[in-house]
């Protein structure tokens, strides 16, 4: 049972990861492109690391503190940056449509 789980929770991490690689070459503009490989990173690296996570505290019978923090460090940076991303986008967008409009007076 307990291989069970943690394959399965790298079998998600591994198609979450090639749905999010797939999204990023198919989707048509930043913004989805930008929302694909985030949750490829949130839930299939974080699936991965949590498989990783079970498996060396299974089997030395310890709490790997290393791979809880990279997680933990993960799942916060990785909305946090994908968000800055696109605030920041945004608002060269605005400042190109300001510059076409003063352009056109």
């Amino acid at each position: 049972m307990f291989e069970f789980i943690i394959s399965l929770l790298i079998f998600l991490g591994a198609f979450f990861t090639l749905v999010g690689s797939i999204g990023l070459v198919k989707l048509p503009d930043f913004f989805t492109r930008l929302h694909a490989p985030t949750k490829a990173t949130t839930l299939g690296v974080g699936a991965v690391l949590v498989a990783s996570t079970l498996y060396f505290t299974f089997t030395t019978g310890e709490l790997s503190l290393h791979e809880v923090l990279i997680t933990l460090f993960l799942f916060i940076t990785a909305p946090i940056s994908a968000h800055l991303m696109a605030k920041s986008a945004m608002h060269i967008k605005k400042n190109e449509e300001k510059i076409k409009e003063a352009e056109e007076k």
